[in-house]
């Protein structure tokens, strides 16, 4: 914001002021009038500026309005010098140099509004407050020895301090100081502004800000060089984010890096795609989703398919990930390397993990095509040869989905493949097959394409290789049978339905009593859309009281059951044991580890959509469940005369065609899928008798305190049509 000296001779203003600003009584000031062009004249003269009221007026004692001027809103001061009388008719001007006043961290003082500077020793990254706006938090210290805590809040989030790293240098202007259980802390106030610098001893002393209009005198480069200077011996700056080929497990780090791919999970988590030039050591978890659903251009994601990791963010980063583009560069904070194996199986993967809130910092970072790390970053990029990339060994040890193919080259191999094999192959065209023993004395991890044939697999009971996994916390769990469902539905029957709970202003309600000797009370509520009941087939209701064979009966009926039980102030879930919603003939199921239920009333905010769909994963995210899905996990032994080998197929749907959620309560699906594994392996043929697979196989390493491990998986190929 500038502020000007004017030089007063003979009462008038030696330099006058622009035409276009009309002088205002202060008696005459009006809140919700526009003042911009106006100015009011004391000992100085305030242009462009707004009326508001104080907030801070029964606290103070001041006027209950003030004037909020700042350098966005391109207010201006003029400062009219008082005259001193060198001689009679001689009159002159006091010079005053238009300066701030900088508070050191250890002068403030509570209720005041100062200008500062500090050096950042952490910080979290903008995220959306508990209301709608952003907020950050900084952490501040400087050579006094005495640390600030900022939270900084704006409906804005570029006005909010652009901090990329601990060490970097901000000079607040008007931040409010409080204290709070002794200790002083920072507010945002009206007319807030920053400043931040990279603090590096060196770099150039560029100011990043999104304001149009600053002031920066020449006696603050030094500020910032001494800042600088002080920081490098009395903070601990920790040194470059890490690389994602130095991640280790079980680490918490910063990662710089590039977004190539985006892809909506389920309600409460997000894929982010990332690179950044180096690859992983370790066999890295690919989360599966609809290659449909993956926003990236289709050519690179495959290109980069060994290079790019999968970053799973939740919570309150999912708003903040939907809305990052395709290309951009980002700095994540404080991602969290987990390894993992699915339960009683032998594969381990890494997994990346930014977990929800802002503790350690965690949060996203959108960094500029200036700044000095992306610059290094893209010469990277710029210099990796992509060829070679694609034939390095895959590291890749968990891929639950198959990437992208060239449909030319796809519909031509399909018609060889059916010739051979009873397999096909999705992609990686280019491969050529290897002899299963060249594989076994070949070091891991890497990929190949194999002729075989199944000598056997299991679970020869194929109802048995269906079980639930958790894609948050990679647990692996047995499909509960009906049997423990009905108990559960009838250890909740034994609490009646509460009637306080009936008819709320989002559902209607109908109770009635059976008319067995058990005399049970049965309760169901059905969920109302603008105040109308919808048609059955678009229906959610939720029942209490009922039999599993009463449950079922309502499922054919209506869209999604949802079984609850009263308590005395509202509806909930009953134990996630039992599923938390039924839809056709099929049990969604939460996971007990990750899911925080919350009460059914929380469902009102989809009935208040202006389509409600009641798909499972909005049901669930607004539930508080993370969902279990479904999955095959099967462990083939493959043969081709020079070894045998074991590798594993954990797959939702791709391999056989078929959904794994419907194999359970569809007797079609079980016969078509005990069909296919008697072509694949066809019971009491001979070895020479057993028809031809073409796979492609990854080799994966699994290390402990004990022993390490070589382990196999079938990816990236499916059943021929003519099979299933």
């Amino acid at each position: 914001m500038p502020v000007q000296l004017l030089k007063v001779i003979k009462g008038k203003s030696e330099i006058p002021l622009p035409s276009h600003l009309q002088k205002e009584d202060l008696k005459h000031l009006q809140e919700g009038l526009d003042h911009t062009n106006k100015y009011f004249q004391d000992t100085f003269v305030v242009a462009g500026f707004k009326l508001a009221k104080s907030p801070t007026a029964r606290e103070d004692g001041r006027h209950s309005c003030h004037l909020e001027v700042s350098e966005e809103a391109g207010s201006a001061i003029y400062i009219y010098t008082a005259p001193r009388t060198t001689a009679a008719s001689e009159t002159a001007s006091v010079s005053v140099a238009p300066k701030y006043v900088y508070t050191p961290l250890n002068h403030l003082k509570d209720g005041t509004i100062v200008n500062l500077y500090g050096v950042v020793k952490f910080f979290k990254p903008p995220y959306i407050s508990k209301g709608t706006d952003y907020c950050s938090v900084v952490t501040l210290v400087d050579p006094s020895n005495v640390k600030l805590t900022c939270t900084l809040f704006n409906g804005n989030l570029d006005a909010l301090p652009k901090i990329y790293k601990v060490g970097d240098i901000v000079r607040f202007h008007r931040i409010k100081i409080r204290e709070y259980n002794g200790q002083m802390q920072g507010i945002t106030s009206a007319g807030f502004a920053s400043l931040t610098f990279d603090g590096t001893v060196g770099a150039p002393v560029v100011p990043r800000t999104s304001s149009k209009v600053y002031t920066f005198m020449d006696e603050e480069q030094k500020t910032i060089e001494d800042l600088r200077v002080w920081a490098a011996s009395n903070l601990s700056i920790s040194g470059p984010a890490a690389k994602l080929s130095g991640v280790q497990p079980m680490l918490y780090f910063d990662l710089t890096c590039q977004l190539v791919g985006k892809a909506k999970v389920d309600g409460s988590s997000f894929l982010l795609k990332v690179w950044d030039g180096t690859k992983c050591p370790y066999p890295t978890w690919k989360v599966p989703v609809e290659a449909r659903d993956l926003e990236g251009e289709k050519v690179l994601l495959h290109q980069l398919r060994n290079l790019t990791v999968d970053i799973l963010v939740y919570d309150n980063h999912v708003q903040l990930a939907k809305s990052l583009k395709i290309g951009s560069f980002l700095r994540i904070y404080s991602i969290h390397t987990k390894q993992a194996s699915a339960e009683n199986e032998d594969f381990s993967h890494i997994e990346f993990h930014l977990h929800g809130g802002t503790c350690y910092g965690r949060g996203i970072g959108v960094l500029p095509e200036s700044n000095p790390d992306v610059k290094e970053l893209k010469t990277f990029l710029e210099s990796v040869d992509l060829a070679d990339s694609q034939n390095m060994e895959s590291m890749s040890s968990v891929e639950l989905d198959g990437t992208f193919n060239s449909v030319t080259d796809l519909e031509s191999h399909l018609k060889r493949c059916q010739q051979l094999s009873v397999t096909v192959l999705t992609d990686h065209q280019d491969l050529n097959n290897t002899e299963l023993k060249t594989i076994l004395n070949s070091t891991a991890p890497q990929q190949y394409r194999i002729r075989a044939k199944l000598r056997t697999y299991k679970p020869q009971k194929l109802y048995q290789s269906v079980k639930l996994h958790c894609s948050k916390c990679n647990s692996l769990r047995e499909v509960p049978d009906g049997g423990d469902f009905d108990l559960i539905l009838q250890g909740a029957a034994v609490t009646a339905p509460n009637p306080d709970l009936h008819n709320t202003s989002w559902y209607n309600s109908v109770m009635w009593t059976t008319q067995d000797q058990k005399q049970r009370k049965i309760a169901i509520h059905f969920v109302k859309h603008d105040e109308m009941l919808q048609q059955p087939e678009d229906t959610l209701l939720m029942v209490e009281g009922g039999t599993l064979k009463e449950v079922w009966k309502l499922t054919k009926r209506f869209k999604c059951v949802i079984p609850v039980r009263s308590t005395e102030d509202h509806l909930e879930l009953l134990d996630l044991s039992a599923p938390f919603l039924l839809q056709g003939n099929i049990k969604y199921y939460g996971c007990k580890q990750c899911s925080t239920p919350k009460p059914i009333k929380s469902l009102s905010s989809i009935a208040a959509e202006q389509r409600p769909s009641w798909e499972p994963s909005e049901i669930a995210q607004v539930l508080g469940i993370e969902p279990l899905q479904y999955v095959f996990v099967m462990r083939f032994t493959l043969v081709d005369g020079t070894g045998a080998l074991n590798a594993y197929i954990f797959d939702y749907e791709k391999f056989f065609q078929i959904p794994a959620s419907e194999i359970l309560t569809n007797n079609f699906l079980q016969e078509k899928m005990q069909m296919t594994m008697n072509t694949l392996c066809p019971p009491g043929r001979k070895l020479d008798d057993l028809p031809w697979l073409e796979c492609f196989i990854k080799s994966y390493n699994v290390r402990d305190a004990m022993k390490h491990q070589v382990y196999y998986q079938i990816f990236d190929t499916t059943v021929a049509e003519d099979v299933v």
